[in-house]
This record gives C-alpha cells, sequence and structure tokens, in this order.
C-alpha cells in the first residue's frame, strides 16, 4: 500500500520526491528458506556498475532464533535489476558469529569492491568489519578490517550501514544503540546477553554518521535521526538507504513504536539537505505497507538509474516470512 505523494511537477519534471512504488507488485527475488515468522531474505544492499552493465545485489537469509538468525550472507548478479544468479557466499560460521544483518557493497575510490559488513562480535555487540577485493568473487570473509563498532560511537552496538561518497568525503549512515541512561545491574545483564541488544527495549534503535576520506578510517559525527517522543517510528529510526534528488537527499528508513515490533518494522520516508540533519515527511503513517501478517516493508535498498529506480524490499508475506522483492519505476 502507498501513501500518494507528488513525484513530479505539472510541467513533467523531476521535484524532490522519488516516484512511488507498489510493493504489492514487485516481483520476487528471492524466497525465504522456511514458511512462518523468523524465516527472512532480504536485508539488501544494490550497486549498478556500469562498466560491467550488471546489478550487484547483496541479500541475507535468516532462519527463527532457535535455529540461527542471520545464517548466510550472498552477493547476486543481474542485468535488469530483477533477475539475479549467485556469485559468492559468506555463512555465520566463516565470520564467527551469531548474527549477521545488513551490508553496504559499494565500489571503491581506486576501483575496488568493498563490502561493509554488520554482525555480532564475539562480545554479543553488533559491529562493522570491511572486506575488499579486486573482484566480488574474489572477497574474502576471513580477511576483515574493523571500521566502527560501539566504542567507536560511544553507544552499546551498530550496524546496517549505507555507505556513500560526496564529494570524494566518505558518508556511513548506520543504527546505533545508545547507552541506557540508566544502567542497573538488571540493564547490563541482559544488554548483550542474547546478541542483540536492539531486541532488549533497555534502549532505542537511533541513526548516526561517520565520515571518512579513505573509506577506512572513520570518524563519529554524531546522532543525524533519533526516534520521535511520540509516533509510529517512536522506538526505531533506522536509515537504510538515500537517493540523492537535487536539491535534497531522501532517505529511507525502518521504523516501530515499541520492541515488540523489533523484528517487524515499516518503511518511513525523510529528507536532508547535507546528511547531517534530517526532516520525517512520514510523521502519521509509514511509507509503504504489505497486506498481510504484520504488514512489514522494511530495509529499502534504492538504485538510481537515468530511466528507472529499482526498489529492493524486505516484504511479508502471508504465512509471516519475509520475502526479497524488487519494483522498477520508470524515471
Amino acid at each position: 500500500m502507498a501513501i500518494p505523494r507528488l513525484s513530479a511537477s505539472p510541467a513533467g519534471k523531476h521535484c524532490a520526491c522519488p516516484p512511488l512504488f507498489d510493493p504489492d507488485q514487485g516481483v520476487t527475488v528471492r524466497a525465504p528458506l522456511g514458511e512462518g515468522p523468523g524465516w527472512w531474505a532480504g536485508a539488501p544492499s544494490c550497486v549498478y556498475d556500469p562498466a560491467a552493465d550488471l546489478f550487484y545485489l547483496y541479500y541475507r537469509y535468516r532462519k527463527p532464533r532457535e535455529l540461527g538468525r542471520g545464517v548466510d550472507c550472498r552477493i547476486a548478479a543481474g542485468e535488469d535489476g530483477l533477475e539475479f544468479k549467485d556469485i559468492w557466499s559468506a555463512t555465520k560460521e566463516q565470520i564467527n558469529t551469531q548474527s549477521m544483518e545488513k551490508a553496504a557493497l559499494v565500489r571503491g575510490q581506486e576501483g575496488q569492491w568493498c563490502l561493509y559488513m554488520s554482525f555480532v562480535d564475539t562480545d554479543g555487540r553488533w559491529v562493522i568489519e570491511l572486506c575488499q577485493a579486486d573482484a566480488i568473487d574474489a572477497l574474502d570473509p576471513a580477511d576483515r578490517t574493523r571500521v566502527l563498532d560501539a566504542d567507536d560511537c560511544g553507544a552499546e552496538g551498530v550496524k546496517d550501514p549505507c555507505v556513500v561518497n560526496i564529494g570524494g568525503l566518505w558518508h556511513m549512515i548506520v543504527s546505533y544503540a545508545p547507552t541506557p541512561s540508566s544502567l542497573t545491574g538488571e540493564v547490563r545483564q541482559i544488554m548483550h546477553a542474547t546478541g542483540d541488544i536492539y531486541n532488549t527495549g533497555t534502549t532505542k534503535s537511533h541513526t548516526g554518521l561517520a565520515t571518512s576520506v579513505d573509506g577506512i578510517h572513520w570518524d563519529w559525527q554524531g546522532d543525524i535521526l533519533s526516534p520521535p517522543a511520540e509516533g509510529w517510528d517512536r522506538y526505531c529510526t533506522r536509515i537504510g538507504s538515500v537517493v540523492h534528488i537535487p536539491p535534497v537527499f531522501v532517505g529511507f528508513y525502518d521504523g516501530s513504536a515499541s520492541v515488540e515490533d523489533n523484528y517487524e518494522e515499516k518503511a518511513g520516508q525523510c529528507v536532508s539537505f547535507d546528511l547531517r540533519h534530517w526532516t520525517r515527511t512520514t510523521t502519521e503513517r509509514p511509507f509503504v505497507l504489505s497486506p498481510h501478517a504484520q504488514r512489514t516493508v522494511r530495509y529499502i535498498e534504492v538504485v538510481q538509474r537515468e530511466d528507472a529506480l529499482f526498489y529492493y524490499y524486505e516484504y511479508n508475506r502471508p504465512d509471516g516470512s519475509h520475502e526479497l522483492r524488487a519494483s522498477r519505476v520508470p524515471w
């Protein structure tokens, strides 16, 4: 279900709102490995490589918590942005983690491929590490560099990176978990006991920013989007992707009202002129919804081409699982 918004002026020129997409009309890119809640395919990151005339799509498979959570991540290649063939994969065992989640796949300034992976570290806190290689299928999941962790942010976890280069300066937009204001013994005990502080209710899911001149060494800039005091997104505001439509940047974020919806967030939209100060445009209700189960549409990823926008997203199936879908919208 799409919420109506203007995407073009009467003269047909683009304005600062991207064209709508209808998640119900999207095509299934990857189905989950099983049926029912907790079985997901998604958390996408996609880039178009004009040199190869190919789309490269990162995604991950998740199982219910008792079966392993985020167990497998993959990168697939496709010519039309809708059909893909896997060319790379990594398992949770190769990463040595309880669970892996969203990554950011980007092309470095020297032409190398960079995969910024988020996963649960051995101390139970979310971290982000970088794999680099000249070719995607040469990425080595065992050869990683730590680029951002909770201590760098003065927080309790950091994950789900979105990485963009603006004018030669790298920007990493991330979900981070601020340290709870009241650190009682009970709170300390439960914060990282399950390997996912975001699902404990001890803190909320905010969006922060780090910057870098080389894509390896990052400086924490602080919070850029906090959950509001009231509303459908008062527990989580997690920006996952950004598209530049001059004069503004349009961001897509995942929102939820409480910890009960931590794994069933809904899609929101926000805008910024500088990637540092964001204003939510979906203050009354989510941007788009699935008609099924918990109505979840989350982890929206956008690839901008001259003729179309390609949206990739997790979509609630009737049985409560999530599939990875794609929608191509003329641009």
